[in-house]
């Protein structure tokens, strides 16, 4: 054990030291997804106005449609003159129109179609207002616990509202659930029939940022003058992927360089360690009575561990079980615990596996294993 805790220190070591981080919006969630770590949060469980970042949940309306084989991308819906008549962002839809699915789904993600969102809206539920009690249903059942929606758009509504960490949750949700559709939030530039040429580039700022060591690839930008302007970004670096939500900003640049900094601060201020690769024996462990005196301890998919690098002289890492662990063992079960704890953060759980079987011994061995064991705790009582 206290090899490993060395090899852990010697890992982090390696990094540049960390900073401390504070964001100027005035709400924030920054989540490690391959960890499930939250880096950073500030009034994250606050419902507040989201703007058109709650029109991912109109999106995933339809994506989950889409994957139910409800509608195909070539299916159309019709534009009411309630939906011509949006104001705000446009995709630029008219009466006589029928767009497809990809289309619309084209014009909310690219154009923040406040339009299309009525769209399809309507056609899914036959009013925006059911679609949008549909919407809060759903979004309750994924866990978010602070969203209400009245609209399909994110227009502004006394009502209308989401926190930083429900939209992270949906966007989580989306990438994992969806990939081939989620593709779609890094399109940078779209018009439906060629109308309006100057609306066709996607407002997501971090599309066009970044070191040349990240790639983003999502999700959707929000404002309005009561919410500020905000964004719920996405981006991914050697496989690494970092979520994150933002409002309140001043400006469309104040949100810019926002997000460009909490991505850089978030790849290169924690190090990602491989603590245990999958199927690789932490320890062996001893075993009460059985053929063998000790069993390997191993995990089903290895152990991976977000540090922050400010502190990562202060981790530590624990096997914890009840021990000697008696016989029979069946190969794979559950008998110990590996216990991470990084200063400020809960500790990492994972359990251990038996990596063989041991059955029990026979009377000659545990009567054997039995006078041993009482002779140890003999000396154990004199030593201590």
């Amino acid at each position: 054990m206290r090899a490993f805790l060395i090899w852990l220190a010697a890992a982090l070591a390696l990094a540049a030291p960390a900073r401390a981080f504070e964001t100027t919006a005035t709400s924030a969630w920054v989540y490690d997804v391959a960890t499930g770590t939250v880096l950073m949060e500030k009034n994250a469980d606050v419902p507040l106005p989201p703007a058109s970042m709650s029109k991912l949940m109109t999106l995933t309306m339809l994506f989950e449609a889409l994957h139910d084989g409800r509608y195909t991308m070539e299916s159309t819906f019709p534009v009411s003159v309630e939906a011509w008549r949006m104001g705000g962002s446009k995709m630029f839809v008219e009466p006589a129109d029928r767009p497809t699915v990809e289309e619309l789904i084209h014009g909310i993600i690219v154009n923040s179609g406040n339009d299309a969102c009525v769209v399809v809206a309507e056609g899914m539920a036959g009013t925006e207002a059911a679609f949008a009690r549909q919407m809060t249903a759903r979004a309750a059942e994924l866990g978010m616990t602070h969203t209400n929606l009245t609209n399909s758009s994110g227009w502004p509504d006394p009502e209308h509202r989401m926190s930083m960490h429900d939209l992270g949750v949906l966007a989580a949700y989306m990438i994992r659930e969806f990939p081939e559709l989620y593709e779609k939030f890094a399109m940078t530039e779209y018009t439906y029939k060629g109308r309006v040429p100057s609306n066709a580039n996607n407002r997501n700022p971090l599309l066009r940022l970044g070191t040349g060591e990240w790639t983003a690839d999502g999700l959707k930008t929000g404002h309005t003058q009561e919410a500020g302007y905000g964004l719920v970004g996405s981006a991914i670096q050697d496989g690494r992927r970092v979520i994150f939500v933002i409002s309140g900003l001043d400006s469309d640049r104040a949100r810019a360089e926002e997000s460009e900094r909490i991505v850089n601060w978030a790849f290169r201020d924690f190090a990602m360690n491989r603590l245990v690769p999958a199927g690789e024996t932490v320890l062996e462990a001893p075993v009460w009575l059985g053929t063998e005196t000790r069993v390997g301890l191993t995990t089903r998919n290895g152990v991976n561990v977000l540090v922050p690098i400010a502190v990562r002289d202060q981790v530590r890492v624990e096997v914890v079980y009840d021990g000697p662990i008696p016989a029979p063992i069946a190969e794979g079960a559950e008998i110990a615990r590996l216990v991470v704890t990084v200063p400020g953060r809960p500790d990492t759980v994972t359990p251990l596996l038996a990596a063989s079987a041991v059955p029990e011994a026979g009377f000659v061995g545990r009567l054997r294993g039995a006078v041993m064991q009482l002779g140890q705790r003999a000396i154990s009582a004199v030593t201590g």
